[in-house]
């Protein structure tokens, strides 16, 4: 059996979404699995809409997530004496003929079925006149008016078209420009692709481009149709269910391993498993443990996964990243053994970079303003001396390790008669201003005695 020839073939018609991500990592999975070729087609055939600026996108989130590709990026508009030629074939081989009906009374027919209830198709007025290439003449395809066209899809099983219900499509436009469904199909061909991986919606597509196979004497790849994805209100999964882009995804402080993570189980599953490196993913990956069901976008669910991949993730890789989220929010700061450990103190914490980011802030800025009921509760008068008592003990402290801090604490604890929570709490709101934080002995760690009894003093002169 030759190896495998996947694609993965984007418009770039707008920014990079999530079906698109994940349709592209289904192929680079089934690609790698088989040690097959990953190709890059960029299908850029409709002039008004694509820019430089999407596919520039395309090429960096694809980047970002790792998914590289052996063969590309092609373009299709840089391939238009290809689509010529077949045109020529399928009009040779009687597959194919000229139209020149005009684009507003093909609207008006189209209106005209949907008004009755009816599947918008063309008449076939122009199928048995025998006209020759001219301006305002499109192409179209000779569809078989008997019979069935179908497959078994490799995700869907068997699946059949009545090649009645199928028109005469249009395969080269009036401008030149070939249609979607005769391009992709010339493109396949003439790039050997072995097996066809997108989205369920281009299924009503595949009769129409087996046909033109056929037509053509092309071998057929195998095709497999991948569920949608929906959001958590089971509706098309759209911007409001989230970030419009996979990049927006990275400039919110997600990791690529966790997102490729996610991505792979939304239609794919191998047993209970949850957690894959991406070398498991292309150990187990196949098209048989796709299912048939949509997928739901469950943002919880790659918030905890990109939680499990900063825990997992060394702090030294960790730390340039931080470094830029934090640029982001106004604080400057250098790659250090300080921001390593600042870094090991909030990855058990942090859901996303811009989380620990933010988390982050009151290592390098004043944490005033208290939490306002927490400030309420345990910054009162009572607790002043207790406070000024611990600040004056840690600057007595032979050695500034965890276990004697712990000691000067249970001691204060004992001589004041407080609970060890009002007093961790207290300390804590004094260090960071919040009343959830890492561990008081490595924030006292990092931020050094003086700046420690600087933010005990600020805080007993809060206290009231």
């Amino acid at each position: 059996m030759s190896l495998p020839r996947t694609r993965f073939s984007p418009s770039p018609t707008g920014y990079f979404h999530i079906g698109g991500a994940r349709t592209a990592l289904f192929n680079w999975l089934y690609a790698r699995h088989y040690q097959g070729t990953f190709i890059l087609r960029i299908e850029d055939t409709d002039l008004e809409r694509s820019q430089k600026v999407y596919e520039d996108d395309i090429l960096a989130s694809l980047q970002w997530l790792g998914l590289d590709w052996d063969e590309g990026p092609y373009r299709q508009s840089q391939r238009l004496d290809t689509y010529e030629f077949y045109a020529r074939e399928l009009i040779n081989r009687g597959a194919a003929y000229y139209c020149d009906c005009p684009p507003e009374v093909l609207e008006q027919q189209r209106q005209e079925a949907l008004a009755r209830k009816e599947k918008p198709r063309y008449s076939g007025r122009c199928r048995e006149r025998q006209l020759k290439p001219g301006p305002d003449r499109a192409l179209r395809f000779r569809c078989p008016q008997q019979g069935v066209t179908h497959w078994h899809d490799l995700t869907k099983g068997p699946i059949a078209f009545d090649n009645a219900e199928l028109d005469d499509l249009v395969l080269v436009r009036a401008d030149g420009v070939p249609t979607y469904n005769f391009a992709v199909v010339v493109d396949d061909i003439t790039m050997n692709i072995s097996h066809v991986i997108r989205g369920d919606d281009h299924v009503p597509n595949t009769p129409r481009q087996i046909l033109i196979y056929e037509a053509l004497g092309a071998k057929l790849p195998q095709f497999a149709h991948i569920p949608m994805i929906l959001g958590p209100d089971r509706a098309k999964l759209s911007k409001r269910h989230g970030a419009p882009s996979v990049m927006d995804y990275q400039k919110m402080g997600y990791l690529p391993a966790a997102m490729v993570n996610f991505l792979a189980r939304l239609g794919w599953s191998h047993g209970d498993q949850e957690i894959f490196s991406r070398e498991e993913l292309i150990r187990y990956f196949s098209l048989e443990h796709v299912g048939k069901a949509a997928s739901i976008f469950d943002t919880e669910k790659l918030s905890w996964l990109n939680g499990h991949y900063l825990r997992e993730t060394p702090a030294g890789e960790l730390a340039p990243q931080l470094q830029a989220f934090l640029a982001q929010i106004g604080i400057h700061t250098e790659v250090s053994e300080r921001l390593l450990k600042i870094v090991r103190t909030l990855q058990p914490r942090a859901h996303t970079l811009a989380d620990m980011a933010e988390q982050a802030r009151f290592y390098f800025q004043d944490p005033q303003p208290y939490e306002e009921k927490a400030a309420a509760k345990f910054l009162t008068p009572a607790i002043k001396p207790v406070l000024q008592t611990i600040s004056d003990r840690l600057a007595r402290l032979p050695d500034w390790t965890e276990a004697a801090v712990n000691t000067l604490f249970q001691e204060v604890q004992q001589e004041s008669g407080r609970k060890m929570k009002e007093i961790a709490q207290a300390v804590r709101l004094a260090l960071t201003g919040r009343s959830a934080s890492p561990g008081l002995f490595e924030i006292m760690e990092i931020l050094g005695l003086a700046e420690v009894q600087r933010r005990l003093q600020a805080a007993m002169d809060a206290c009231r």
